[in-house]
């Protein structure tokens, strides 16, 4: 008999609502629900063929202890986590706390009861070395806000926008980022109703495919034509002038720094045309309600914090905020929202808010402390050094930049941790490989992407939206596996700590630290019981929705925004002196191209895959089984090169051997790849099978951002040319830069 159940899908931050069709305690098929109030039936092959991973052939269902002979063996979870706790109490006591790392993956962050326990270990062991994702991928995020101030209210409803401005964002494929949980579907719904797109972007995405403009620029020119655009917004009078005046300070400022981008120069700069630069301008400067959103291709190449920044000046000029009397789209269901006031605290510190990294002389800021600077924590000599790392639900020999240091570095350090379900490219470095159960195996729900839509717009839920639903099938019978969280309370409990839980339900820090919630270490909680411990505070208690398994639109009281107290002196800065400082060193033109270097490499996504995650899968593997090096075919015909052939990518930093594909919407002058692919450089490795990893182009000692400690992930300068040798290993070519 065939048995109908819900889970949230843990693949991807969109956090669909999938329905599973399970037959003797297997899944046989699964879909999405058509009858989902926010979804409408969008699910992606990603969280279809969740049913595969539970078969791969790749997947643990054990523990694993590394041999001295590189190997691994099974060994008891329960035996593993006592040796891993008895040989971090020992570093501890022999080099203090400092010298215990943390890094978040991906698969942490998009689980945030994994998360909160790994974040309560830390505190427990009091080390500050927490690191993630976060300053690889989107650092403007957290600093922008910060630079500019939180508008408390958000944003608008989507419902709403005359005018939405991507910037190096793909929706339609990312599954976030600035058209909500079905971004097709509500791209469609939104152009009917007359909402116009501009995308910014050298790929002719398939949202930039939909767009009422489409500017296309040389990579990294970002910064330069979002100032640009602000630039003919001001000129042409098109501010929200009472808002302006009410809520923000600066625009004088503003105004002199954002001269300098006219349209002749930011199109001779960034190489579009001036003409399409103002006709953009003006479509924003005409909407009533609008937002901005910037993905990962903004991010990461080059200046991260102007870029975001620059785009949340936008939306102030033109006051697409909330205003008193307006009601927010959702009160809440997992997590409280920020305070409905239209008001903005005002900006606050954003740089030496982390740990300083004793090999770097460098702190962290809002976006966390920075994982460039983590290999050569580890590699230090010095007192800061650290030892032992733990990776949760990450995968850093693929998804850190600099490849060749990133392996030196975790093959230096004393004990190297993963949690992971599957043995990775990191996990066969690692001592201990902690096997963890799969999605489909736990019990679910949606509040991490109720989380996303506190703090950007087109992101979330914009309406009471809320699931949890119990596992759907149960562990292999001959497997040891627990849930990923658990690995943080057993470790806590063998070295005899307390753990304390800062509430998911609680969005601001100072608050949730406040209200820690102190656990029981003489009995572990039930994963019920811990979901309910994390969503201490919420809005609608957890019992309640763990009551009432599956996706539901919870009765809520409307909430109406409120006008600022009497005496608020909090007010959105629009030139803030970190920004102008830099505004003012691009208005210098740029750098001469480098002949040695003619070719820009930018960052995509492949629609089947997250990053390094789903190369275990067949059946995500059905178009792409590697990434290719997609390139205009002027470019392919110049180089004498056709579809399929082997080049060999170039940075001042090292090289790949990578396949040629076409792709005719991509900028001329580009190689668009997708990164966190390829294999440990010391395996065998077939490109036509796994890849190449373009860490290993992106170096960690220059081209820095000086606040988030990014490196230039994306924009990167390279060479192409016909492949006649694989490029030598990363790790040859880092002993001789040596």
């Amino acid at each position: 008999m065939i048995e109908k159940r819900h889970t949230v899908c843990r693949i991807c931050h969109a956090a669909c609502d999938l329905v599973v069709s399970v037959e003797n305690g297997k899944p046989v098929a699964i879909h999405g629900n058509k009858d989902n109030p926010a979804y409408h039936g969008y699910s992606c092959i990603k969280g279809r063929a969740a049913g595969a991973l539970l078969e791969a052939p790749s997947r643990l269902l054990h523990s694993m202890q590394r041999q001295p002979d590189g190997s691994h063996r099974k060994i008891p979870s329960g035996r593993a986590i006592s040796q891993v706790a008895a040989q971090l109490r020992q570093i501890i006591d022999r080099h203090g706390p400092r010298s215990v790392a943390l890094f978040t993956g991906t698969y942490c962050t998009i689980n945030p009861l994994f998360e909160t326990f790994a974040k309560a270990f830390l505190r427990a062991i009091d080390s500050p070395m927490l690191f993630d994702n976060l300053t690889i991928d989107q650092p403007g995020k957290s600093t922008a806000p910060g630079l500019i101030g939180t508008w408390l209210a958000g944003t608008p409803s989507m419902d709403e926008w005359d005018a939405l401005l991507l910037v190096g964002a793909n929706p339609i494929v990312s599954m976030n980022g600035g058209l909500g949980v079905n971004p097709a579907r509500r791209l469609k719904q939104m152009q009917a109703r007359g909402m116009k797109l501009v995308v910014v972007d050298p790929r002719r995405t398939e949202c930039a495919a939909r767009a009422d403009i489409h500017l296309q620029p040389r990579p990294g020119e970002d910064a330069a034509i979002i100032a640009g655009l602000i630039r003919q917004i001001l000129v042409d009078a098109m501010v929200d002038q009472d808002f302006v005046d009410a809520e923000t300070t600066g625009i004088e400022e503003l105004a002199a720094a954002v001269m300098p981008f006219t349209p002749a120069m930011v199109a001779q700069r960034a190489g579009i045309e001036a003409d399409a630069l103002v006709k953009a301008a003006r479509v924003l400067g005409k909407a009533r309600c609008g937002a901005t959103s910037f993905g990962t291709g903004a991010n990461m190449s080059g200046d991260p914090s102007t870029v975001e920044y620059l785009g949340r000046v936008l939306a102030s000029l033109r006051g697409w905020w909330r205003r008193p009397g307006d009601q927010l789209a959702n009160p809440g269901v997992f997590l409280q929202p920020l305070p409905p006031i239209a008001a903005t605290p005002g900006p606050m510190a954003v740089e030496g808010v982390g740990a300083r990294m004793e090999a770097r002389g460098v702190t962290g800021s809002l976006a966390g402390n920075p994982v460039s600077a983590l290999p050569d924590e580890i590699l230090t000599t010095g007192p800061g050094k650290i030892r032992a790392l733990i990776v949760a639900g990450g995968n850093p020999v693929l998804a850190w930049p600099d490849q060749a240091k990133t392996v030196q570095a975790l093959a230096d350090l004393d004990l190297l941790v993963c949690i992971d379900p599957f043995m990775s490219a990191t996990s066969e470095m690692a001592d201990y490989v902690l096997a963890s159960r799969l999605g489909l195996e736990c019990e679910t729900n949606s509040a991490a992407n109720e989380k996303w839509g506190l703090f950007n717009p087109g992101w979330g839920y914009e309406q009471p939206y809320g699931q949890s639903n119990p596992p759907v099938v149960a562990p292999p019978e001959d497997s040891d596996l627990r849930e990923d969280w658990e690995f943080f309370y057993d470790l806590a409990q063998a070295m005899g700590l307390p753990l304390e839980l800062h509430s998911i339900a609680l969005v601001d820090p100072q608050e949730a630290a406040a209200n820690a919630i102190p656990l029981d270490m003489t009995r572990k909680p039930s994963t019920s019981e811990a979901w309910a411990s994390a969503f201490t505070g919420s809005p609608v208690p957890y019992e309640d929705m763990r009551r009432h398994p599956g996706p539901r639109l919870v009765d809520r009281a409307p909430v109406t925004v409120q006008p600022k107290p009497e005496g608020w002196t909090g007010r959105l800065e629009l030139a803030a002196p970190l920004i102008m400082e830099r505004l003012s060193r691009l208005g210098n033109p740029p750098p001469l191209a480098d002949g040695a270097f003619p070719f820009r490499l930018i960052c995509r996504r492949l629609q089947d895959v997250v990053n390094s995650c789903g190369h275990d899968n067949p059946i995500q593997l059905r178009k792409w089984t590697y990434n290719p090096a997609f390139m205009h075919p002027s470019d392919l015909e110049a180089l004498g090169l056709s579809a399929g052939d082997t080049v060999t990518i170039r940075s001042a930093h090292g090289a790949i051997t990578g396949i040629v594909e076409v792709d005719a919407g991509l900028r001329a002058g580009c190689v668009s790849m997708p990164h966190s692919w390829g294999r440990h450089p010391g395996r065998e490795q077939r490109l036509d099978r796994d890849g190449a990893n373009t860490g290993r182009l992106i170096a960690i000692d220059r081209d820095i951002d000086a606040l988030t400690g990014q490196p230039l992930m994306s924009a990167i300068p390279v060479s192409v040319s016909p492949a006649t040798a694989p490029a030598e290993t990363p790790l040859k070519q880092y002993e001789a830069a040596k």
